[in-house]
């Protein structure tokens, strides 16, 4: 390498050929450094016999090889194998060294997996192409993304709750829908697929994620004025010519998630990581969504003493859908109105805007559209009216836009799931979406080593156990208990 960046041929070479190459070099140098790992690791090992927790012996049988795909390459090695008829196997160097069965490095499937949550399997595939010269099949990566998800219910299951942030004293939940496109199951069992589809006809269908979030943030209490004129950006308008944007609090402690199991399941979650974050300083408790009943009736029932809120963004896309026909796309009136409009609803009017819109319903010559988005929005503000009281809301410095969640639907679930084309199985779209919000919960270095962990637990945790249990009773049969733990 020394050579290779000072020699004479490195004198007429460019900064790019010296860094590719010396990139190429050190992947060749790991290779080789990995691979005499291996191959000291085996000649170390014992060959002689394996000691059973009940005294039997397995004595060496053979040295037998084995793969192992790294991220500098695949490379085999051979280490010792023990076998004794009607006794069993062993290998021990595979324990020792914590591997998996014959497939990828942790260290490959935890790099392939954090680019694949956020990219298509092919475009990992091309990367590791690209920069290491590995070839990672689509499936494999597929495969190595359901394996990974295996643990994460119970990796947040057993997670300690986390610290309380001072100041954050209002706990947010929110919950919204999301369609995934999904392969339909019948499409594996026809033999024959039609070239072109009919007009009604589909190839897959969508099934709803439920996408949660909770966390807690500091209070902010603003007049409905004040959220008119950042939301219109009015600031320099004859609305409020000395008003600033508000410096916002940020969330803290957020844990977002999706799942394809219904809206009961993903609210049974919610409510868990709820739990979690109520403390002493949780002095008020908010669950933001937008207007559909089933969600709304299953917040009531999953986090009992919170208050129901209507997102506000999600209310104001109703004002909207009646100032497009009302004055037209291009006016340039639709500002002025909708901030009017706007803040009545802010101010506790509501139930004067659903009149408004009614008798505008019942004028002469309002054309069909109008019309219907008349009786749509006051009909919507009528059966939400309960959960439209933002004056108490501002004044308790809630939020009442649910932000976090809209971001989290298309960042989390649409940027990644909706590509041109793309389909999903429930196990894919599934796994994918756990190791999604393990990653977006910047959870994921700490959950692939308590992967690791349970890993090893699952391949060796019986001869783990026996090996403890031989070790006990060589200190019975010694009588040496000063060896012997205080729980044992």
């Amino acid at each position: 390498m020394l050579d290779f960046v000072t020699g004479e041929r490195s004198q007429s070479a460019s900064a790019y050929q010296i860094e590719s190459g010396l990139f190429k070099l050190l992947v060749s140098l790991g290779f080789s450094l990995l691979q005499l790992f291996f191959t000291v690791r085996s000649e170390k090992s014992n060959r002689m016999k394996v000691q059973l927790a009940d005294g039997q012996e397995i004595p060496y049988h053979r040295d037998t090889t084995r793969s192992y795909f790294s991220i500098f390459g695949k490379l085999w090695f051979e280490r010792p194998y023990f076998y004794k008829k009607g006794v069993g196997q062993q290998i021990p160097l595979d324990e020792e060294l914590s591997l998996q069965a014959d497939g990828y490095s942790d260290l490959l499937q935890e790099l392939s997996g954090y680019l694949d949550v956020d990219n298509v399997y092919a475009k990992t595939a091309d990367m590791f192409k690209r920069l290491l010269g590995l070839s990672l099949s689509k499936r494999s990566l597929q495969g190595n993304i359901i394996e990974d998800s295996a643990d994460v219910l119970a990796y947040y299951d057993q997670k300690a709750p986390p610290t309380p942030v001072v100041g954050a004293s209002i706990l947010v939940a929110q919950a919204d829908g999301k369609g995934i496109p999904m392969v339909l199951e019948s499409e594996t069992e026809q033999p024959e697929k039609p070239v072109r589809l009919g007009k009604v006809q589909k190839r897959g269908h969508k099934q709803e994620a439920i996408v949660t979030s909770a966390y807690t943030i500091a209070p902010l209490i603003r007049t409905p004025q004040e959220v008119v004129n950042s939301f219109f950006d009015l600031s320099k308008s004859e609305f409020d010519s000395e008003a600033q944007k508000l410096d916002r609090p940020k969330p803290q402690n957020k844990l977002t998630w999706a799942i394809l199991d219904g809206k009961d399941k993903a609210l049974e979650r919610l409510a868990r990581y709820v739990r979690l974050l109520e403390c002493d300083h949780i002095q008020e408790r908010v669950a933001l969504c937008d207007g559909c009943e089933p969600l709304q009736l299953r917040l009531h029932f999953h986090l009992n003493g919170f208050t129901l809120a209507l997102d506000f963004i999600h209310a104001s896309e109703y004002l909207w859908k009646v100032v497009n026909p009302l004055l037209g796309e291009t006016s340039s009136e639709r500002i002025p109105w909708m901030a009017q409009k706007t803040l009545l609803m802010l101010s506790g009017k509501t139930a004067q805007l659903i009149t408004e819109f009614r008798l505008m319903a019942t004028a002469d010559h309002v054309s069909a559209n109008l019309l219907d988005q008349l009786n749509r929005t006051a009909n919507y503000f009528e059966r939400n009216l309960p959960y439209m009281d933002y004056p108490t809301y501002l004044a308790k410095g809630w939020p009442i836009a649910s932000g976090v969640i809209e971001g989290a639907c298309r960042h989390f679930v649409k940027d990644r799931c909706e590509l041109s084309g793309m389909r999903w199985s429930q196990t894919g779209a599934e796994g994918l979406l756990r190791m999604r919000a393990v990653a977006e919960n910047d959870d994921w270095s700490d959950y692939h080593a308590y992967l690791r962990k349970q890993r090893h637990q699952r391949l060796y945790g019986k001869s783990l156990e026996l090996s403890r249990c031989a070790e006990l009773l060589a200190i019975h049969q010694s009588d040496d208990y000063s060896a012997l733990p205080l729980a044992a």
